[in-house]
């Protein structure tokens, strides 16, 4: 397929957040009955200095007394420790939960990569450090209690030791109940929705970081938005055309072709997929 190829290689390094290119990092809201015993962080937890310095991290403009404030807005447990868990920035494919200290969080607050705390070998290390499979940090998150880290990456490489993408690649069996009741708005990164994810992310990787040859994507790209809207008709087309003679395959074949093409029409207008699900959603009666 003229395309396949593209997806190979895996989630390249690109922009998260808003079209622009500008990374975005949001703050969690603290309410005042979650506070419990912590009353003196909760003007920091709720200041928009607080908000402002994790968007700074990820810029790379963090000094000493910012990075002080957000470690303190943090509840340590009574190791020092609090649970990160680690999510593609992308697909939102939940890879790996480890812990963080505080001189971990402030290595990854100044540096941009992930840093963690090895209870096992009782120190610092850096992931990727040994096998290159580094995580940059584009968002970081903490939960309404501030004692668990999100935080939003894009991977250099596997996050699991094994050489899985995920940690969390074993699934419970099926039978379970909870498994079955798995809700349709929330996919996990697994289900088979979650390839629009990972496919639009190659593709906008692509645009921002193209390759010197061979990538039809970017060469869609450097033909601009007429040509790319023109490959739009032509896949509709072959799409009714394989719909008026009943060729199922081929209506697949070339369905998926167009879903293609509407992508990367999406990328090059700088239109995010979830604007794409917003009125997906906003349509569902």
């Amino acid at each position: 397929h003229k395309w396949v190829d593209e997806a190979k290689g895996g989630v390249a390094s690109g922009e998260f957040g808003v079209a622009s290119g500008e990374r975005r990092v949001a703050s969690s809201e603290i309410g005042h009955s979650q506070l419990r015993n912590r009353p003196s962080q909760l003007a920091s937890r709720h200041s928009p200095l607080t908000s402002r310095l994790f968007r700074a991290t990820i810029l790379g403009v963090m000094n000493s007394r910012d990075v002080t404030q957000i470690l303190d807005a943090i509840a340590w447990d009574e190791r020092g420790l609090v649970p990160a868990i680690v999510q593609d920035a992308h697909t939102r494919q939940v890879l790996m939960l480890a812990y963080m200290n505080r001189e971990a969080l402030a290595r990854t607050l100044e540096t941009g990569q992930t840093h963690f705390w090895s209870r096992s070998r009782q120190e610092l290390w850096h992931k990727g450090a040994t096998s290159g499979n580094i995580q940059h940090v584009r968002e970081i998150r903490y939960d309404c209690d501030a004692d668990t880290l999100l935080v939003l990456v894009e991977p250099e490489g596997p996050a699991c030791h094994t050489g899985e993408v995920s940690c969390f690649y074993r699934a419970v069996p099926s039978a379970n109940p909870l498994r079955r009741r798995q809700s349709v708005d929330h996919p996990s990164a697994d289900h088979p929705s979650a390839i629009l994810n990972e496919l639009f992310a190659v593709i906008r990787d692509r645009k921002e970081n193209p390759p010197p040859e061979g990538s039809y994507t970017a060469r869609l790209f450097a033909a601009g938005a007429t040509e790319i809207a023109k490959k739009v008709g032509e896949e509709a087309i072959e799409v009714i055309v394989a719909s008026a003679e009943n060729d199922i395959d081929q209506i697949v074949y070339e369905a998926a072709d167009l879903v293609y093409h509407l992508l990367v029409l999406l990328a090059y207008h700088d239109i995010d997929i979830e604007a794409l699900y917003a009125e997906l959603k906003r349509r569902r009666k």
